[in-house]
């Protein structure tokens, strides 16, 4: 597996981000995977030469930082072969300043994070969601100051709108401190809103791709009929909100331009995403084999012009989310 650049910086990252948020503990979400079920996903990922991790301080309510940070170590020689990726504003607590982005919760979620990870550094610290209640200027000082003192290396951002990203930017531009390499935003093929103004801006400023939810919750993994049976998709309350018109017409073409390619149709969907403009790697989960073997196996699918003008042209615009 050849290894990308994060954005235009001069990291580089397997073409395919492992999503820890799978695994951690059970009791937090039923269908999390506990250590000892992880550790072959994890491993096997690794054989294959997954060497990009990202997790945040709120799955698991940390023990998916524990259990990030305790496989890594086990699984790589040197700190040096693999990139973490965490993120900051979840409540991770029920305090008041148990959330968010002011410099207070940043410096003490991300001593926190370390603590959890066993490391010194986070390679990408990403600011999770946006805090409407916390100055942009204050967040990113305090990144900025995370990053001028070595414990954190590059920052990110998630979803959010694209002109609050743009302003983002342009505060940490104005004061010198350090802007974001990364924007983690929504991205697949019932989804494609993000091409209107966040994608072309993150080409513009060199920023790198990271889509999460590829697969859309697994719509465009499975018939357009079949039953899910994801106990994620049950309790996930943005299923519906996000996926339940769900455009038939290219689940459908996922599955034949998948018959006719010999793949499955997670594979197909995986490679749309990897190829997009400005993708550097999509955030996969798994919490079966068969999840990681469909992302390997994409990253060698090439989807020609006639393929993703068919996957394409059912879609139909819905309305800017941006969360």
């Amino acid at each position: 597996m050849e290894p990308v650049r994060l954005g235009t910086t001069g990291l580089k990252v397997s073409p395919i981000c492992l999503g820890m948020m799978s695994f951690g503990d059970p009791a937090w979400r039923d269908w999390v995977l506990p250590e000892p079920e992880a550790e072959p996903i994890v491993r096997a990922a690794v054989e294959a030469g997954i060497t990009f991790f990202d997790t945040a301080d709120m799955y698991s309510l940390g023990v998916s930082e524990e259990i990030t940070g305790r496989l890594l170590r086990s699984l790589f020689g040197r700190r040096e072969e693999y990139v973490i990726a965490s993120k900051v504003f979840m409540p991770v607590g029920d305090g008041p300043n148990d959330s968010g982005l002011s410099r207070g919760h940043i410096m003490d979620a991300v001593d926190a994070s370390l603590r959890r990870l066993g490391v010194d550094h986070i390679d990408l610290y990403q600011i999770h969601r946006w805090d409407p209640d916390t100055p942009i200027e204050e967040t990113m000082e305090a990144l900025h100051d995370l990053v001028r003192v070595g414990k954190v290396r590059y920052l990110g951002a998630s979803s959010m709108h694209a002109w609050r990203f743009a302003k983002a930017q342009r505060v940490a531009a104005v004061n010198g401190w350090t802007p974001f390499v990364t924007m983690q935003n929504h991205y697949n093929l019932l989804y494609r809103e993000e091409e209107r103004e966040m994608i072309p801006q993150c080409i513009d400023m060199g920023v790198g791709v990271l889509p999460w939810s590829p697969l859309a919750r697994g719509k465009l993994a499975r018939p357009a009929d079949a039953t899910s049976g994801s106990t994620r998709e049950g309790s996930d309350h943005l299923h519906e909100k996000l996926y339940g018109d769900a455009n038939r017409e290219i689940v459908d073409a996922v599955g034949t331009v998948a018959d006719e390619l010999g793949a499955t149709r997670a594979q197909v969907a995986l490679a749309w995403v990897m190829q997009r403009p400005g993708v550097t790697a999509p955030l996969v989960g798994t919490t079966k084999p068969r999840h990681l073997d469909d992302a390997l196996a994409a990253v060698e699918l090439t989807l020609d012009d006639e393929h993703v003008e068919r996957l394409e042209r059912g879609y139909t615009a819905r309305p800017v989310i941006g969360i």
